[in-house]
């Protein structure tokens, strides 16, 4: 042990973080004093915090791919114009970004679980405004006032709920941090799934996204006693480690991300139309939607494990990404019959993309205060520049008809994807 140490010290390098839990980012890490854990008070009430936190997360996705898996219905019963489905679609991933940056803040005035429940409350506020009727005027300002609400719900809770995954139970980060992010990708599954049966059954597509707001109203009742309880005293930010928006590596992470983001987002908003419109009906492409969805989560489980082995993650960032390209375009271009494949080798490729990219955190910085900074610059502006995948797709759609010249857009953003990956994988760390 001894001479692997000195072996260490002398070729420059610090041993790499181990990854896992550890990609669960603290938003709170520059507090001063530093966040306490949530107040509780055994081992039941700490299992019921657990559960509490993973149904947030099972909670975060339904809104993206809710939408999509009745959007030919919404439109045609709402009289939606091409350009609105383009903003309905753009617009809650826009605001993941813009809202990103106010979690810390608002974490410090008033404490993580209490934002979390104010997240937890405009987001089933926004849930059950999006498919309200407004007398006079339709549907469209309610779908648009509900879907921001949700996409600025969401921003909070994708901020904060890994600090408080990390800090409540640092004894089982391993399994916190697997059913945290697993409750994530089964969100966007079930919205793909479930909302058109909920449509048939009904009638009503308005019954399809209401259905949403039902639980997160429980999770909403449920995580109450547990916000209301916990005292907050004074917390001031205090800004330790690189500046990561001048660091050449931090921008290449941050790049990767910004093309990953692209290409998932576009999944719950497009993938579900692209394949009515190339003849699948609303069930079955719901299911084929669920189905990536569920192959995203083996993706995801396994591609940081496999990428935190190595120094140098070039090959596997390469890899995934030309996989996710590859296999958007083929839903769009290849045989119908092999339609299944495409979206498997989509779904296989989207999540070891998106868990590659967040891994890059921490196997490109040094300590928790870089990782926090940096994980908020990929936010910020992966979120906020990701939202362009949507728009691209829905205006391309809007101006030529069909859905081919996104096939083709996504063979390019996949190819990009590509190039920053193999940069942003090399084994450099973030400030020298």
């Amino acid at each position: 042990m001894i001479d692997a140490q000195n072996s260490r010290k002398h070729d420059g390098r610090q041993a790499r973080p181990a990854v896992n839990a550890e990609t669960l980012v603290d938003a709170e890490a520059d507090e001063v004093p530093a966040a306490e854990p949530t107040q509780v008070t055994g081992r039941r009430a700490l299992a019921y915090l657990g559960l509490c936190l993973v149904l947030i997360g099972l909670n975060l996705r339904t809104v993206f791919s809710s939408f999509s898996a009745v959007l030919p219905e919404v439109t045609s019963d709402a009289g939606l114009p091409g350009w609105a489905v383009v903003v309905l679609t753009t617009v809650p991933v826009t605001l993941l970004g813009v809202f990103a940056p106010l979690a810390p803040v608002l974490a410090r005035r008033f404490g993580a679980e209490r934002v979390l429940l104010g997240a937890m409350a405009v987001l089933t506020a926004g849930l059950l405004l999006r498919p309200a009727e407004v007398p006079g005027a339709g549907h469209l300002p309610a779908l648009f006032a509900g879907t921001a609400a949700c996409g600025a719900a969401i921003a909070l809770c994708n901020v904060l709920l890994p600090g408080l995954v990390k800090r409540d139970f640092p004894h089982r980060l391993g399994l916190m941090g697997g059913l945290y992010t697993t409750a994530i990708c089964a969100s966007a599954a079930l919205g793909a799934g479930f909302t058109y049966p909920v449509f048939r059954a009904t009638g009503q597509w308005t019954s399809g996204l209401w259905f949403w707001a039902a639980p997160a109203a429980v999770v909403l009742l449920l995580f109450l006693p547990v916000a209301l309880r916990q005292r907050h005293g004074q917390h001031t930010a205090v800004r330790e480690g690189v500046n990561v928006w001048r660091s050449a590596v931090a921008w290449q992470v941050t790049i990767f991300m910004v093309l990953q983001a692209m290409m998932s987002f576009s999944v719950f908003a497009w993938l579900a139309p692209i394949l009515r419109e190339r003849g699948v009906d609303g069930g079955t492409a719901g299911l084929i939607v669920s189905v990536s969805i569920v192959l995203q989560m083996l993706g995801s489980l396994f591609a940081p494990a496999l990428a935190a082995r190595f120094r140098d993650q070039r090959v596997i960032n390469t890899v995934v990404a030309l996989m996710t390209g590859g296999g958007f375009a083929l839903s769009i271009f290849g045989p119908l019959d092999l339609v299944w494949v495409w979206t498997g080798m989509l779904g296989l490729g989207q999540g070891s993309l998106t868990a590659v990219a967040l891994t890059m955190i921490m196997l490109r910085t040094r300590d928790g205060h870089t990782a926090a900074h940096l994980s908020g610059m990929m936010q910020g502006v992966g979120y906020g520049l990701g939202s362009t995948g949507t728009l691209l797709v829905g205006q391309l759609h809007q101006g030529t008809g069909s859905f081919a010249a996104a096939g083709f857009l996504f063979l390019a953003v996949g190819l990009l994807a590509a190039v920053f990956g193999y940069r942003a994988g090399r084994d450099k760390f973030i400030g020298g």
